[in-house]
C-alpha cells in the first residue's frame, strides 16, 4: 500500500512535535523557545506536504502555542487581529467593490485598446493591463477576470481565414503565459499587491517595531515590477515565441465589440473609481503629506475608511448602496488567517528568545561574503517557492533572517526584502502560483511549455532582485547595509 504525500504528513507533524519538545534541548535553548520550535516544525510539514488545508494549519499556534508553554492564548490571538490583517481586509473590500461594478474590465479592456494592433502589442497590453489590476487586487481574481477576454482575442485570429496556419497556437501560448506571469508580477508592485509583502510588513514590525509603508514599499517594488515586466515581455515575444504574422486581423475590432458591450462608464463605476483613486493616492502620500495634517494616520486606517465609504455611498439600484455585506463577506478569509498565523509565528520567535538562539546558531555564516550570502538566499526562496506556498515560505523563513543579519552584523532589510520579492518570482510551474494554475487550464500550455519559458525568466528575476536589494535598496531606504542597526540589536534582545 502506498503512503500520500498528505498522509505521511500528516502523521509526521505532531511525531516530529513530540520529538523535539521531549528529547530535543541543546544549550541555550529556553523551555518557551523549544516549544515554540516544536509547534513551528509541526506547522512547516503540514504546509510543506498540505496535509491539511494551508490555512487551517494557519491557526495551529491558537492551540499548540499555549498548552505547550511557547507562548500565552491573549499574545497569540492577538497576532491573528494584527493591524496589517485589517490593511489587507480593507484592499479585499475595494477589489470586491471593483469587481461588482466591472470597473476592472474596463481598465482592462481601456488599457489594451490603446496599446495597439500588433500581435506584440497586444501583448503587451494584456501585461500591462493584467500588471496595474493585480497591484491592486488579487493576482488570482486578476489572471480569472483577463483569461476569456485573452482566449476571445485568440479565437478571433483562429477563425480569420487570413491567418497564418498554427499561428494562433503560437500566439495563445504566449498569450496565456503573459496573463499568467504579468499577474504574478504586478503585485510586487505594491505592499497589497501580493500575500508575502504584508507579511514582510507585519514580522518587520513585530520583531523591530518599525512600519514599512506602502509609499516606502513602492519606491523599491514598482521599479522592479516595471522592469520584470518590460524583460518578460521582450523575452515572450522576441526569444520564447517567433511570430511570422506581426498585424493581428481584427484583433483591435473584438477588443472595441467587448468595451462596446459595457456601455458607458455607470454612475456606481464613476463612484467606485472615485475611491479607488482617492484611497491611491492617500497611501501613497500618506507618510510625506497627510502624516503632517493627521499625525495618527496609517495604511490599515485609509483602508478600512475607504472601504466603510464604500458601503455608505449609495448605488442608481433601488435599495442598496455600492457594497452590501452580502458580497463583501466572499472576501478570501483563508488569507487573512494564514497572514495571522504568520505574525503568531513572529510572536513566538521574538517572545521565546527563538529568533535569538538561531542566530547563535548561524555563526558559521558569518564569514560568506555579503553579495554571496543574498544571492543565495533569493535563489533558495525562488526554487523552494515554485513548490509551496509563496506566504506559506515567507512567514516561516523571515522569522528566521533576522537573528542571521544580527549575526552577521548586517542590516535585516538587506535579508528579508530579498527572501520577500523571490517569493513572488514562481515561473515554471502549473502549482507555483494560483494564475499560473489559472492560465495553464486554458489548454494552450503544457508543463514542458511553462518549465521551459519559467525557468529564464526565474533566472532573470533572481538577478535583478539580487541587483535592485543589495545595490538599489540602501540608497531607496537610506540605510547602512553593513551595519545592525544599535536600536534593532537592543530591541530584539
Amino acid at each position: 500500500m502506498t503512503i500520500n504525500k498528505k498522509s505521511l504528513g500528516l502523521v509526521l507533524g505532531p511525531l516530529v512535535f513530540i520529538i523535539i519538545l521531549s528529547f530535543f534541548h541543546p544549550e541555550g535553548l529556553s523551555q518557551e523557545a523549544n516549544a515554540i520550535l516544536a509547534s513551528v516544525s509541526w506547522m512547516i510539514i503540514w504546509w510543506v506536504t498540505e496535509a491539511l488545508p494551508i490555512p487551517v494549519t494557519a491557526m495551529l499556534p491558537l492551540v499548540l502555542f499555549p498548552l505547550s508553554g511557547g507562548l500565552d492564548l491573549s499574545t497569540t490571538a492577538a497576532a491573528y487581529g494584527h493591524k496589517f490583517i485589517f490593511l489587507f481586509l480593507g484592499g479585499f473590500i475595494l477589489a470586491i467593490a471593483i469587481e461588482r461594478w466591472n470597473l476592472h474590465k474596463r481598465i482592462a479592456l481601456s488599457i489594451i485598446y490603446m496599446v495597439g494592433t500588433s500581435v506584440v502589442n497586444i501583448i503587451l497590453g494584456f501585461m500591462l493591463a493584467t500588471a496595474f489590476l493585480s497591484m491592486w487586487i488579487s493576482n488570482t481574481a486578476t489572471s480569472v477576470m483577463m483569461l476569456p477576454i485573452g482566449m476571445a482575442i485568440v479565437t478571433q485570429l483562429k477563425d480569420n481565414p487570413d491567418t497564418i496556419e498554427n499561428e494562433n497556437r503560437i500566439f495563445g501560448k504566449a498569450l496565456m503565459l503573459a496573463i499568467g506571469y504579468s499577474a504574478t508580477i504586478g503585485g510586487i508592485g505594491t505592499l497589497i499587491g501580493t500575500p508575502p509583502n504584508l507579511v514582510f510588513a507585519g514580522v518587520f514590525y513585530e520583531l523591530f517595531n518599525i512600519e514599512i509603508t506602502f509609499s516606502q514599499w513602492i519606491v523599491f517594488g514598482l521599479p522592479i515590477s516595471l522592469t520584470l515586466l518590460f524583460i518578460c515581455w521582450y523575452y515572450l515575444t522576441r526569444f520564447g515565441f517567433k511570430f511570422k504574422q506581426k498585424e493581428f486581423p481584427g484583433g483591435r475590432s473584438e477588443i472595441k465589440r467587448q468595451l462596446d458591450e459595457l456601455g458607458k462608464m455607470s454612475f456606481e463605476e464613476k463612484l467606485v473609481a472615485t475611491v479607488f483613486i482617492c484611497t491611491a493616492l492617500a497611501w501613497i502620500s500618506r507618510s510625506f503629506l497627510l502624516k503632517q495634517i493627521l499625525p495618527s494616520i496609517d495604511d490599515t486606517i485609509i483602508a478600512i475608511a475607504s472601504a466603510i465609504v464604500l458601503f455608505i455611498l449609495p448605488s442608481r439600484q433601488k435599495r442598496r448602496n455600492l457594497l452590501v455585506w452580502q458580497e463583501a463577506v466572499k472576501l478570501p478569509w483563508g488569507i487573512l488567517i494564514l497572514f495571522g498565523g504568520g505574525m503568531s509565528i513572529a510572536s513566538g520567535f521574538g517572545g521565546s528568545g527563538l529568533a535569538q538562539w538561531f542566530g547563535e546558531q548561524m555563526t558559521l555564516l558569518k564569514d560568506v561574503p555579503l553579495l554571496m550570502l543574498v544571492f543565495l538566499l533569493v535563489l533558495f526562496v525562488n526554487l523552494i517557492t515554485e513548490v509551496t506556498s509563496n506566504m506559506a515560505l515567507t512567514a516561516m523563513v523571515l522569522p528566521i533572517l533576522a537573528p542571521l543579519a544580527l549575526v552577521m552584523d548586517v542590516n535585516p532589510f538587506l535579508l528579508m526584502v530579498g527572501a520577500t520579492a523571490a517569493s513572488s518570482c514562481a515561473f515554471m510551474l502549473p502549482i507555483s502560483t494560483p494564475p499560473n494554475a489559472v492560465v495553464f487550464g486554458s489548454g494552450y500550455l503544457s508543463i514542458p511549455d511553462m518549465v521551459k519559458t519559467g525557468f529564464w525568466l526565474n533566472l532573470i528575476s533572481i538577478l535583478l532582485i539580487v541587483i535592485m536589494v543589495f545595490y538599489a535598496l540602501p540608497y531607496l531606504w537610506e540605510f547602512d547595509p553593513s551595519t545592525f542597526p544599535q536600536e534593532l540589536k537592543e530591541f530584539l534582545d
